[in-house]
């Protein structure tokens, strides 16, 4: 009897919808989540590249910085992306993924790190070598 008056609660409740409907409807709304929080942290990263290297007429000091703060919103957007990837309100434990092992943070770890090389590459090449080419010129 008493599971005669939940089951007539829940129907009253939720005004006839079945249960398969009912706990299909968030897991669609995380998964657009996931696909618009993922397109966002890509976006995120595209400043970060531009700001380190295609800035004409600035010092490099002045693009470390610019860079540094692309770098720090971007790292705000993917860790926050790969929170909802990592699913740590899963009711299946054993499927739960690390926060460092989600594709928004790899994706954030390896632009960063190609960005660093890259960039200290550059500063060492424009004090080492540009002086060189200039000293060639007619």
């Amino acid at each position: 009897m008493q599971s005669g008056t939940a089951v007539g609660g829940e129907g009253r409740a939720m005004h006839g919808v079945s249960p398969a409907v009912r706990r299909t409807e968030p897991a669609m709304l995380l998964d657009l989540a996931k696909v618009l929080s993922f397109f966002l942290s890509i976006l995120s990263l595209g400043p970060v590249w531009l700001s380190a290297f295609f800035v004409p007429g600035s010092r490099m000091e002045d693009r470390l910085v610019l860079a540094l703060e692309n770098i720090a919103l971007a790292g705000c957007i993917c860790f926050l992306s790969g929170i909802l990837f990592a699913k740590p309100w899963c009711v299946e434990p054993s499927n739960h993924e690390h926060l460092m092992e989600t594709l928004p943070v790899k994706m954030y770890l390896w632009t960063v790190f190609g960005v660093a090389v890259l960039f200290f590459l550059s500063w060492y090449l424009e004090f080492s070598f540009v002086p060189w080419l200039w000293r060639n010129q007619p």
